[in-house]
């Protein structure tokens, strides 16, 4: 009797059963039934089955209700995420929340199946426990205005001794009382922070808000500390491919320090020989070690602009398991025999041991093999027939991927230059090149090899999947495109290829790749391989960076156990049956908490850049209208603002629908995406992380 058996027992039932029917079905002995009970709890917590009002058990599915996260939206409404990637998302109207916020986990009702509409039933998870907002008062009572757009709750503070708090404070609160819907939540001061005076202080304070680990715990670090002291030793080289000979390299940023992969190639009459070579975490790292535990917790390394939230101690992340130049490391290979066509004849998969020969960026071989710079030539004369091969195999590699449909947006992102104190110089456009493409190429080569080879021998493995957008968005995006002037027909997923070709070179080519991928569903995590629509691959996964991602370790694990014995145990193909799911929600979950932390933290450091830029005036570019205004991107500087409609005080404007656009009344000027104008810095508030112009 496990979970999973129970579980399929009540699935089978096609109805509601007692907890006397499950018990005799197992024949349990009173004993026993304490266990079943608990077992039932479990099952109830993660949302696989409920107990209605007659106390009878039934499966979710069977009661057709969805399991997923709650996104909220500031204005009250939501949409329900559900964990299964075969499941539509769900629109939750505000009167039909429960309370939920922002992340929780819930169980939703479907009630209107032709709009996708429902209904929160239960809340499974709290997942906002603290929040960072600034304290207001009415009357005698202080309540909390949460930072979070995304939290619309007041948030009431429940009165202690040592409360000292005014209006304006900026304070951390801990809930303790969650209310239904129309009720406030009250919450616990834990601590009034000072006025951050620098964007380093600021970004601490987004580290209490989105509750990131501040350091790991002192037995993590300790065991952490005695691997790295334990170092590698030649006795660890048995039982591994030995290739060290190999001229292998690793290409990263600058600034990079965690290296997870390298990559070596050979040209044969034929074709290639592809090396991909990755960090084996889990040599060092055990399944449910402390190292492991705190890992799975975290399941994800966050990438601030002045810091690294690593998911894994600096002695592993940055020295033992990352590939050091000139060092030998104990690797994972993916070796991939290509033709000339760029398809693959034979693959293998094995524990390794090398040497990286260099330490490259994607600088440094952009010199190489586009800019022709005699002097980098020359310093790495032993390796440019090398990064030779690797250009020529990465267009054959990004031509057959084109042909199949895979989107290719190469969208610009922020980066953010700092000074020696950590303040922001400049927020440019990030720059990708060959060298960029080169390794994409090869990562998504390995890790699609390595999801094929375990969903042919039906092994359980955690996929990463990527669902078809949705009609109703795709219905939305090609009206605005149209309006554009840049559609005639209809737009279809499977034609979003063509279009995205049609449109390169155009001046509406980034805008529209950015509607685009704004209609797209977030690829995430699932024990389920329902293909990945974006790279239009059948099966995908993430083998490449366990260094930074839980997923990849796991991965990792369940490759090198069957490559060991030549099959998984009954007993370990029923435990990674059970486990997967959580681990790919939970991953899935602290990716899109990443995501959002690193959006506000660049945020954070556009309104720093900007503050003493108020009257300035720039060259903008329309990216978003609505009917309270447009937003507006820079640009000298890779900087979004938001000018009011308010603030267009040349003419009197109104909001069309239709096309998508912000007319005036008596000059018939006409604002949508893509258009550009003059703005001037109108406000910059470092606590609302807002930016505003005027026309």
């Amino acid at each position: 009797m496990n979970p999973e058996t129970i579980s399929e027992f009540i699935k089978k039932a096609g109805k509601p059963v007692s907890f006397r029917e499950i018990s005799d079905a197992f024949t349990l002995r009173a004993s026993e039934r304490k266990k079943l009970k608990r077992i039932l709890n479990e099952l109830i917590a993660q949302g696989k089955i409920i107990r209605n009002r007659k106390g009878l058990y039934l499966s979710v599915h069977e009661a057709k209700l969805v399991t997923g996260y709650f996104e909220a939206h500031r204005n009250g409404f939501g949409f329900v995420i559900p964990d299964s990637p075969k499941d539509t998302d769900i629109f939750i109207p505000p009167n039909a929340t429960m309370g939920a916020m922002h992340g929780d986990r819930v169980v939703a009702r479907l009630e209107h199946r032709r709009k996708r509409e429902g209904r929160i039933i239960r809340i499974l998870e709290r997942t906002v426990k603290r929040i960072v907002g600034t304290v207001e008062k009415s009357g005698p009572i202080f309540y909390i205005q949460p930072r979070k757009r995304n939290i619309p709750q007041q948030i009431i503070l429940a009165p202690q001794d040592d409360m000292n708090v005014k209006p304006g404070d900026l304070v951390l609160a801990e809930i303790t009382t969650y209310q239904a819907l129309n009720k406030p939540l009250v919450a616990r001061l834990l601590k009034v922070f000072e006025k951050p005076k620098t964007p380093k202080e600021d970004t601490e304070i987004l580290v209490y808000e989105y509750e990131l680990p501040k350091r790991f715990p002192q037995n993590v670090s300790t065991l952490s500390k005695e691997v790295a002291d334990r170092g590698i030793s030649k006795r660890q080289f048995k039982d591994r491919v030995d290739l060290r000979e190999l001229p292998t390299v690793t290409i990263d940023g600058e600034n990079a320090k965690d290296f997870d992969d390298a990559v070596s190639i050979k040209k044969t009459r034929n074709g290639f020989i592809l090396w991909v070579h990755i960090a084996d975490v889990s040599h060092y790292v055990q399944w449910n070690s402390p190292i492991d535990i705190e890992a799975r917790q975290r399941a994800t390394s966050v990438y601030l602009p002045d810091r690294v939230i690593p998911m894994l101690p600096p002695e592993l992340s940055e020295n033992l398991c990352s590939l050091i130049p000139k060092t030998p490391r104990l690797t994972f290979t993916v070796e991939l025999h290509l033709n000339n066509s760029g398809h693959i004849k034979k693959s293998l998969f094995y524990p390794s041991v090398i040497q990286t020969v260099e330490r490259m960026t994607y600088t440094s071989v952009k010199k190489i093999l586009i800019d022709k710079d005699k002097e980098e030539i020359k310093r790495y004369r032993a390796l440019v027939s090398h990064f030779e091969r690797m250009a020529e195999l990465c267009e054959i590699l990004k031509d057959k991927r084109r042909k199949r449909g895979s989107l290719d947006f190469d969208l610009p992102e922020p980066e953010v230059l700092l000074d020696i104190k950590g303040d922001p110089q400049a927020i440019i456009k990030a720059e990708r090149n060959l060298a960029h493409f080169i390794i994409e190429e090869f990562m998504i080569l390995a890790n699609e090899a390595v999801a094929e080879f375990l969903y042919s021998k039906n092994i359980p493995a955690l996929y990463r999947v990527h669902e078809e957008p949705e009609a109703n968005k795709i219905q939305y995006l090609a009206k605005i495109i149209r309006n554009l002037g840049v559609l005639k027909g209809d737009l279809k997923p499977s034609g979003f290829y063509e279009f995205i070709e049609l449109i390169k070179g155009t001046p509406q080519e980034e805008i529209v790749n950015y509607l685009i991928l704004r209609s797209l569903k977030q690829a995430r995590y699932s024990p389920e391989n329902v293909g990945h629509f974006g790279l239009a691959s059948r099966c995908y996964t993430h083998f490449t960076s366990p260094i930074r991602r839980y997923p990849d370790l796991v991965v990792h694990r369940i490759l090198k156990e069957y490559l060991l014995k030549g099959k998984l145990s009954k007993e370990k193909t029923e435990e990674l049956k059970e486990i997967l799911p959580d681990i790919a929600i939970h991953s899935s979950r602290m990716e899109r908490r990443a995501d959002d932390v690193e959006r506000d933290a660049i945020q954070i450091m556009r309104v720093w850049f900007m503050k003493d830029k108020i009257g300035e005036e720039f060259l903008g570019k329309v990216t978003m209208v609505t009917p309270e205004g447009l937003r507006v991107r820079l640009e000298e500087y890779y900087i979004e603002g938001f000018l009011p409609v308010s603030h267009m005080s040349d003419d009197f404007y109104q909001y069309d629908e239709n096309r998508y656009c912000l007319t005036g009344v008596k000059r018939k000027k006409k604002f949508t995406i893509g258009t550009s104008l003059n703005v001037r810095v109108s406000r910059v508030s470092l606590s609302e992380r807002e930016i505003v112009f005027d026309i």
